[in-house]
């Protein structure tokens, strides 16, 4: 009777074993996958950030250009568009475009430059960086996974 006991139980234990074999590796393989995904999220995040002190930098660039006595040609136009790459080296991989929207009290087409009202200016400066190469412009109608966007608008 003894024998015929141990030949009912004598399969359990590798069926148990190959059991939890199944369990922990699937435990392992969800760890994994967080794991590359919160990297993934921490990558897109810092991308993000750059991508706003891209935009930052467009809004501070046009303000430069905006004040009169930082150009020998005078105060940058109304309706200007202008792209450039960042100089820093954290920001090199971006892209900014600049947009500067002029209404109110502007003569010849220039900021700052009417003959009225100087108060009535209305200024609208639109910064817009994104991860692409540089030469294309932002933003990109045809983004990639990794495509990173951020823009700013300052209105004077």
């Amino acid at each position: 009777m003894r024998l015929q006991t141990r030949r009912k139980s004598a399969g359990v234990a590798i069926v148990t074993a190959i059991f939890l074999l199944v369990v922990v590796a699937g435990l392992a393989v969800a760890v994994i996958s967080l794991s590359s995904a919160q990297q993934d999220a921490s990558a897109k995040d810092l991308q993000g950030q750059r991508a706003y002190q891209a935009a930052k930098a467009g809004i501070e660039w046009a303000l430069m250009q905006w004040q009169p006595t930082s150009r020998p040609t005078g105060p940058i136009a109304c309706g200007t568009v202008t792209s450039f790459v960042p100089q820093a080296a954290t920001l090199a991989t971006f892209t900014v475009t600049v947009v500067i929207t002029c209404d109110g009290d502007t003569q010849n087409g220039l900021v700052g430059g009417g003959t009225g009202d100087p108060t009535a200016n209305h200024f609208v400066i639109t910064s817009t960086a994104c991860s692409q190469p540089a030469g294309n412009g932002c933003p990109n109608p045809v983004a990639g996974p990794d495509y990173v966007q951020r823009q700013l608008r300052a209105q004077l």
